[in-house]
């Protein structure tokens, strides 16, 4: 096993709309509240991976010193989908387990506004049932078809109705339980981007988006960040009793890409790509599924966390269906999964997502989550998904170094 990385401090802003605020407003926030949540500054840290997808090209890591202190470390800007955030933060573990850095700071940042073209349900004056053609104040991304279309509602709605295809159980009511879920979960997370419960009812009712991805399956778009300190086994020795104790083990950092397979000719396979990384991730952590406390996995759309509750190996090959029907995934079930509402409620400003997950899990196995805290976490799986494709699996510990 690899040296042990160790995460000292983590933040985010709150996910949401912020036209008043620009990206590095984001970043700063996010950057400046991690380091201050470990008791560092950015003196001590001698690398940063930036992570961001819309503004890539203008460095934003080095416009990010610019903002909060300009050291003249090595930076790292990193693009890569959805998957960003949880990219720039393997860079950073790199950096520390290759001996070029005792401390390293990684920011996922993104500002996406408002984009496409359906009206969404979490929008006041909505009521289910009701349908408005499309208008260019959604929240929503539109598809260009109901299946087929390249669009991710479609892709992802299409190998919803795939696993549906093969596995007894799952239909829409199975989809909608899910999103039932999230978003019951976010009504105790203050950072969420929308904090709304939905009866069963209503969500069955939302306006269809590509079958069975509806309004109320599809993450958000939106804007944020989060951040992340990771420092060597060497380095956290040397800080106070009070960092260490509230130090997180980093077990696992993984990231795949696509393999190549027949199927991955006509839909990207990012199950066997969740899977490999899976695996590979409770192998280097030394766990198994069985000994999680919480998840937080890439619900894009509610089609998504079904499928990955089987390719986290959560639950049986084929029993996605029954482990949502079950209640095995609420918050008091017997495997907590998005109990901060996940992309579905949480947000999902693309680079952000990454290492919000990350921010979620150590919350908890810092006993620090407050209303919605997981009694006695110690284990934690933050998993996301960018498909192009990547699929990033980190797992974090609780305890003493």
């Amino acid at each position: 096993m690899a040296d042990a990385v160790w995460l000292v401090g983590v933040d985010m802003t709150p996910f949401g709309r912020f036209p008043d605020r620009d990206l590095l407003d984001l970043g700063s926030a996010a950057a400046l509240g991690a380091l201050s949540d470990a008791g560092l500054s950015i003196h001590d840290v001698d690398v940063l991976a930036a992570g961001n997808v819309f503004q890539a090209a203008s460095g934003v890591g080095q416009r990010l010193l610019q903002q909060i202190g300009q050291t003249g470390i090595p930076v790292f800007n990193v693009v890569n989908a959805c998957a960003t955030g949880a990219t720039a933060l393997r860079t950073a573990i790199m950096a520390i387990r290759a001996g070029e850095a005792e401390v390293a700071l990684a920011v996922g940042m993104e500002q996406m506004g408002k984009a496409g073209l359906l009206p969404t349900s979490l929008d006041p004056g909505w009521t289910p049932g009701t349908f408005t053609p499309a208008g260019r104040d959604g929240s929503v991304m539109d598809t260009g078809g109901v299946l087929g279309a390249a669009q991710m509602p479609a892709v992802f709605a299409t190998a919803g109705l795939e696993y549906a295809f093969r596995h007894g159980g799952v239909h829409f009511a199975q989809f909608a339980k899910v999103a039932e879920k999230n978003h019951a979960h976010s009504t105790l997370n203050p950072l969420a981007q929308y904090r709304k419960r939905f009866t069963y009812d209503e969500i069955w009712a939302a306006p269809m988006i590509a079958f069975p991805n509806n309004a109320l399956m599809c993450a958000p778009t939106g804007d944020g960040a989060a951040a992340v300190v990771v420092v060597s086994g060497e380095r956290l020795a040397s800080l106070s009793d009070e960092q260490r104790r509230r130090a997180v083990k980093i077990s696992a950092s993984v990231l795949t890409s696509d393999p190549w397979s027949d199927a991955g000719e006509a839909l990207p396979d990012f199950n066997t790509l969740t899977r490999n990384a899976a695996v590979a991730a409770y192998e280097e952590a030394g766990v198994t599924p069985a000994d999680l406390d919480l998840v937080e996995l890439h619900d894009c759309f509610a089609t998504a966390e079904l499928l990955h509750y089987d390719n986290l190996m959560l639950c049986a090959p084929g029993e996605a269906g029954r482990f949502i029907d079950e209640g095995h995934p609420w918050r008091d079930g017997t495997l907590p999964v998005n109990v901060s509402g996940g992309l579905l409620s949480k947000g999902h400003p693309v680079a952000a997502t990454g290492i919000a997950g990350i921010y979620e899990v150590a919350t908890h196995l810092r006993g620090e989550a407050g209303d919605r805290q997981i009694p006695g976490a110690t284990v934690g799986l933050a998993h996301v998904l960018g498909l192009g494709s990547s699929c990033g699996v980190h797992i974090l510990e609780r305890g003493a170094p």
